[in-house]
């Protein structure tokens, strides 16, 4: 097994500290990280101090204003010889920085001024890296999706920002990635997958995630040591992920195929054989009961009670095939087509003022059937669809109960309890 992954430098804590002298000599710096543009215009104006040479320490102006988000600090800096594509001696840019706090506007001001989104540091981080590395989903989706930044580029040892974000714990990261079309299964030079640095760390709500959004092959899949993601998690002690990723790994063992002939006979479920048998007896009933020669003649009351149990038992019959064959509210999946996006488009065409997207709601995106979920919609995986007010998935009618059904569903209930209050008040008789 590879070594665990180098976290990239944290420049807002140890290089803070150590270098804080050297930012007071020369005061440009500190005026770029605190967004003092008074002070600032002074030192350039007045003093002839550069904006465009690094501190002792080789960080430039500009990364301190897009670290601490210094828009018009900035601003300032760019219009007097700043250079936005500079680079540190870790080749890092001033975009870069911007992404460790989820800086939206001075990365904004950065891509507009020319910076490279696509700009990589010595170990191959863009800024996509970074983002993940700290969990700036906000951020993420912003360059991804107006500035066309790729969310499963690989660094130097192969790694997606899907790795980072899995590696990390960060949950709604990944839910964005996954929905970006990032590939779950793409290895590093260690042979790890997303899944297995997730299990490595023992971030279970992340190997949830994974899981759901995931295939089998997923948890088969082993890196160069030969070790599966519920190995790995189980050798470092991780004993809820291990249980959970063996679980899951059971549980679609036992799952059928899909696309053969059992996997389709299997997901009719129990409806068609409840029918049959429900309409086997309604006709025996009617033949050897109610119109049968060698049974003493019904009396009139007898007869319309009998007919009404039918009459019951057919609209039973008709709400039961409803209720099985109907959409119950499935939200239509985004599925789009890679070979009809052009190359200057962004990968998904999603809505940049999507309310839920604003507001940071990264739970109520699905990554497999790539929608924006309204409230209470949720994916079954049953079905493998989202369904709109899903209340649970009914093994006896083979279906969901969503939106659409729920008020047949209660319907078919209620007259399930009169039918058998009338079955009991019978018997009594």
């Amino acid at each position: 097994m590879s070594s665990e992954i180098e976290v990239v430098e944290e420049v807002q804590s140890r290089d803070e500290q150590s270098g804080a002298e050297e930012s007071l000599r020369n005061d440009v710096y500190t005026a770029a990280a605190y967004g003092d543009l008074e002070r600032l215009q002074r030192l350039v104006e007045q003093e002839g101090c550069p904006v465009s040479e690094p501190d002792g320490l080789g960080y430039y102006a500009l990364q301190w204003a897009a670290l601490n988000n210094r828009t018009a600090a900035a601003q300032y800096i760019i219009e007097h010889g700043g250079d936005v594509n500079a680079t540190d001696h870790t080749g890092q840019t001033a975009l870069h920085w911007s992404a460790v706090r989820g800086a939206i506007q001075a990365a904004e001001l950065l891509l507009q001024e020319g910076a490279r989104v696509s700009a990589a540091d010595m170990n191959g981080y863009q800024t996509t890296h970074v983002a993940a590395q700290y969990g700036q989903t906000a951020f993420l989706y912003h360059i991804v999706s107006k500035w066309n930044a790729d969310p499963d580029v690989p660094d130097n040892d192969g790694r997606s920002p899907l790795h980072w974000a899995a590696y990390k714990g960060f949950a709604d990261s990944i839910r964005l990635l996954l929905f970006l079309d990032a590939h779950r299964g793409r290895q590093d030079t260690g042979g790890c997958t997303p899944l297995h640095w997730a299990a490595i760390r023992g971030n279970l709500e992340a190997c949830t995630v994974l899981v759901q959004a995931g295939k089998k092959e997923d948890l088969m899949l082993a890196d160069n040591t030969g070790l599966t993601p519920a190995q790995l998690a189980s050798d470092k002690n991780h004993r809820q992920v291990a249980f959970f990723l063996g679980n899951a790994r059971r549980l679609l063992d036992k799952r059928c195929d899909g696309n053969s002939r059992l996997g389709k006979i299997s997901k009719l479920g129990l409806a068609p054989v409840l029918w049959c048998i429900i309409l086997v007896l309604l006709v025996t009933y009617i033949h050897s009961v109610i119109l049968a020669t060698k049974m003493p003649k019904l009396t009139a009351a007898a007869g319309l009670l009998a007919w009404f149990g039918v009459f019951l038992a057919s609209v039973g019959l008709v709400m039961f095939y409803r209720c099985s064959s109907k959409d119950p509210g499935y939200i239509r999946m985004n599925m789009h087509d890679n070979q009809d996006t052009k190359d200057d488009e962004p990968l998904l065409k999603i809505e940049i003022n999507n309310p839920a997207l604003l507001a940071g709601n990264w739970s109520q995106l699905c990554a497999t059937c790539k929608i924006v979920r309204p409230l209470r919609a949720k994916h079954c995986s049953t079905c493998d669809r989202c369904v709109e007010q899903f209340d649970h998935h009914c093994p006896w009618v083979s279906n969901c109960i969503g939106k659409v059904l729920l008020d047949i569903f209660f319907l078919q209930a209620l007259h399930l309890t009169v039918k058998y209050f009338k079955l009991f008040n019978l018997s009594f008789t």
